[in-house]
C-alpha cells in the first residue's frame, strides 16, 4: 500500500511540474526581467459596428476586402462582400484563408439568416475550421433543437457547449477561440492532441478541450502527421449566413 501511495505521489509531482510553465532563468519580481511587448488593445462590437482588432492581429476580413481568403479550387472566394460583411453564396464551396495558422487566438463575428428558416442542422449552418480540420459549430440555436455536439460552439461531434449562449438570429455574435495544434514526433506518434478554449458571446464554453482527432459527420478520425499549420476555412452548408471583424493573433511556443 505504501508503494502505491509513493507511486501516486510521484505521479502528482510531475504532473504538477509538467503544467508548470515560470521560466526558472528569472527570481521573482525580477527588475531585469524583459517586458512584454506594447499593443493596442482590442475594442469592443455593438450590434452597430465591428470592434477594431488589437493592433498585433492580423485582419483576415476587415468588411471590404476578401483577398486574404480563397475558394476550394484556389481561386478568389465567390461569397458575397456588402454592407461590413461576407456572406456564403449558395453551392460556391467553402472558403480558406491564403496565409496558414498553427496556435492562435482567433476572433469571429456571425450574424444568422433572417427570418429564420429550417430546424436542427437546416438551420444557419456553417463552421469555422481551425486548420480546415477542427470545426466549431456555426448554427442557429437561438429556439432551435439539435444534437447536442453539434449546436453553436460545439467542437463538431466531440462536445457539446457547456451553455447555450446563442443570441437571436440577426443579432451579430462572436467566438473567441484559442487554439493548439496537436503535436507530432519524427515518426507521427501523437505527442499532445488539439486543444481549444471557446468564448461565445463572451461565455466561456469550451474550456481548454483536448480533441480526439479532426471533426467529422457521424465519424471519429484519428489524428494523422499534418504540417504545423494549415489555413483557416469557414464552412458553406447551404445558409446564407454572415461574417464580419474576423482577426487572428499568432501564439508562439508556450503561450
Amino acid at each position: 500500500m505504501k508503494t502505491i501511495f509513493s507511486v501516486l505521489a510521484l505521479a502528482l509531482c510531475l504532473a504538477q511540474l509538467s503544467m508548470a510553465q515560470v521560466d526558472p532563468r528569472w527570481k521573482p519580481n525580477d527588475p531585469d526581467r524583459p517586458l512584454p511587448p506594447v499593443i493596442e488593445p482590442a475594442t469592443a462590437s455593438t450590434q452597430d459596428a465591428p470592434g477594431q482588432p488589437p493592433s498585433d492581429a492580423v485582419v483576415l476580413f476587415g468588411g471590404k476586402d476578401i483577398s486574404q481568403w480563397a475558394g476550394e479550387d484556389g481561386q478568389a472566394a465567390k461569397w458575397k462582400v456588402a454592407d461590413g460583411y461576407m456572406e456564403v453564396v449558395l453551392h460556391s464551396g467553402y472558403i480558406h484563408t491564403r496565409q496558414p495558422f498553427g496556435d492562435c487566438q482567433l476572433h469571429v463575428e456571425f450574424a444568422e439568416p433572417v427570418p429564420p428558416v429550417g430546424e436542427s442542422q437546416d438551420r444557419g449552418n456553417s463552421g469555422v475550421f481551425l486548420m480546415g480540420l477542427y470545426e466549431v459549430q456555426v448554427l442557429d440555436s437561438y429556439q432551435n433543437k439539435t444534437y447536442a455536439d453539434g449546436q453553436a460552439s460545439a467542437v463538431y461531434g466531440q462536445f457539446p457547449p457547456q451553455v447555450n449562449a446563442s443570441r437571436p438570429p440577426g443579432q451579430w455574435q462572436t467566438y473567441d477561440i484559442i487554439f493548439h495544434r496537436p503535436r507530432f514526433d519524427k515518426d507521427g506518434k501523437v505527442l499532445s492532441p488539439a486543444r481549444e478554449t471557446v468564448l461565445h458571446n463572451g461565455v466561456l464554453v469550451q474550456d481548454n478541450v483536448e480533441l480526439s482527432g479532426p471533426t467529422a459527420h457521424h465519424d471519429r478520425p484519428p489524428y494523422k502527421p499534418t504540417p504545423d499549420k494549415l489555413p483557416l476555412s469557414l464552412q458553406d452548408h447551404g445558409n446564407p449566413v454572415r461574417f464580419r471583424n474576423i482577426w487572428i493573433r499568432e501564439l508562439g511556443e508556450g503561450q
